[in-house]
């Protein structure tokens, strides 16, 4: 099975999915991350692949983008990095990235190497419905890679209940139509936006990501969800705190 819908399986709330930009802050800081995160009891881990032009994402993620790329990160070097990870860590991961790198390697190719390096899910923030329907759900289910998509506010009930249809593993619910960041707490607005979703009794769970930096952000997201997904607090915290280990830790305690 793959371990995506394993973890939802088995846990049906209170998931906690953390963000980190593949070589960033150091080349080679993607398997020590992994390691890390599952040490410390992470329940799934996105990295994303750094893209010189990331529009879903805010400024501390694109500076991360740029900096990994300065570092010298590329998609093929990424799955070289990845080669034996699954000696080591057992919990879900997801890769992030957008279409232009992505068309570049070839998705039945990158596809292919998910599978081959244990990798359980893609989210591509620009990958159109229509086109993914067409043209990247038969590839994707050939290979047992869960393509996950995303709904905002603005979604309508007609698109959701598609998504709903014709994915599996878990929508991606971003709390507002903006870039990533971190936020100190979710105004009324929001907070009615979970709790419409979560009243359309979905068949695929949903985690909510954008946004998610402490306990009240936190808190709310799970309410109206199985959990949350935490991107730039945590690359924040990487380049501030000493070690990998204390930015997580410093995360855990901020939630």
């Amino acid at each position: 099975m793959n371990r995506i819908a394993q973890l939802f399986d088995t846990k049906k709330d209170g998931i906690l999915s953390i963000y980190f930009t593949a070589g960033y802050p150091r080349l080679n800081d993607t398997a020590v991350i992994l390691k890390a995160l599952e040490a410390k009891g992470i329940d799934m881990v996105e990295i994303g692949i750094p893209f010189s032009d990331p529009m879903a994402d805010g400024v501390v993620i694109q500076q991360a983008s740029s900096l990994a790329l300065r570092n010298g990160m590329t998609l093929r070097l990424l799955f070289e990095q990845l080669n034996h990870i699954r000696h080591y860590v057992h919990i879900p991961i997801i890769l992030m990235g957008y279409l232009n790198p992505i068309m570049q390697f070839g998705f039945e190719n990158l596809c292919l190497q998910c599978r081959e390096k244990g990798i359980d899910g893609l989210i591509i923030p620009d990958l159109p419905f229509a086109d993914y329907i067409r043209d990247y759900k038969p590839v994707a289910e050939q290979y047992d890679v869960k393509v996950i998509m995303l709904i905002t506010p603005e979604t309508s009930e007609e698109r959701i209940r598609l998504i709903d249809a014709h994915t599996s593993g878990f929508i991606y619910m971003v709390s507002s139509a903006s870039i990533t960041g971190a936020q100190k707490s979710f105004d009324e607005a929001k907070q009615a936006y979970f709790r419409r979703i979560n009243d359309m009794r979905l068949r695929n769970p949903r985690l909510v990501g954008f946004g998610i930096s402490n306990k009240a952000t936190y808190d709310a997201a799970a309410a109206y969800s199985s959990g949350a997904i935490i991107g730039s607090r945590f690359v924040q915290l990487l380049a501030s705190e000493p070690s990998i280990e204390q930015a997580i830790d410093r995360l855990l305690g901020d939630l």
